[in-house]
C-alpha cells in the first residue's frame, strides 16, 4: 500500500494526460473494465504533487487502449493538467466480485500445492495472457508456469494462504529443464 493511502484501497490506474478542452482525462486502467471506475463511484487521486483527495466520476468510456474519464470538479484543461501522472485508488470493498474471483493482490505470495499436498511454489507473479492469466509460481530459481484455468486451479484458500492445482499431464513435467 502507497503511503499516505490508508484502509483497503485497490491501485486501479494512471492518469496519463488530458484530453481536449473540458477537463477529460487520458487515464491507462489497470482495471478489468472501465465498468470499474463507475461501480467504484468514487476514485481517490495521489497527484504528484499535492494531496490525496476523493473525486466522484462521472463517466468511463473506453477509447483506443486508454479509458477517458470524467471526474466532477475537473472542467477545465488546467485543473485536468494539475492530474498528470496521478495514481487512482479505489476502495475494494466499491468493486464487485463474483464467486471465486480475486484480486492479484490477494493471490500473490499463496503456497501452491498439488491435490496430493505436495509442495510446487510459491505464486509469484500473474501474467495476464488475452482473456485468462498465467501463474508465475517459483520454487528456488526455477519458474513453473500453471494455466489459470478451472481444470488446473481446483482451490483457493485465502485463510490458508494456499492454491490447491491437478496439473495436466506433463504440465509440471515441461517446467523442467
Amino acid at each position: 500500500m502507497a503511503s499516505g493511502l490508508s484502509g483497503n484501497l485497490l491501485l486501479v490506474g494512471k492518469v496519463l494526460r488530458p484530453h481536449g478542452l473540458g477537463g477529460l482525462l487520458r487515464m491507462r486502467s489497470y482495471a478489468r473494465s472501465e465498468a470499474s471506475f463507475i461501480e467504484a463511484s468514487e476514485v481517490f487521486l495521489r497527484p504528484v504533487l499535492g494531496e490525496i483527495h476523493a473525486c466522484k466520476v462521472l463517466s468511463a468510456t473506453p477509447h483506443k487502449n486508454i479509458v477517458l474519464v470524467k471526474l466532477q470538479g475537473v472542467n477545465s484543461l488546467e485543473e485536468a493538467e494539475k492530474l498528470r501522472e496521478a495514481e487512482v485508488w479505489v476502495a475494494a470493498e466499491a468493486i464487485p466480485r463474483e464467486e471465486g474471483e480475486y484480486f492479484w493482490h490477494e493471490l500473490i505470495g499463496l503456497t501452491v500445492l498439488q491435490e496430493t499436498g505436495d509442495y510446487i511454489g510459491e505464486l509469484a507473479r500473474i501474467i495476464p495472457v488475452g482473456g485468462s492469466e498465467i501463474y508465475v509460481v517459483t520454487s528456488g530459481k526455477k519458474e513453473i508456469f500453471i494455466p489459470a484455468t478451472y481444470d488446473v486451479v481446483k482451490e483457493i484458500n485465502l485463510k490458508k494462504g494456499t492454491m490447491t492445482i491437478s496439473p495436466m499431464e506433463g504440465l509440471l513435467d515441461l517446467n523442467e529443464i
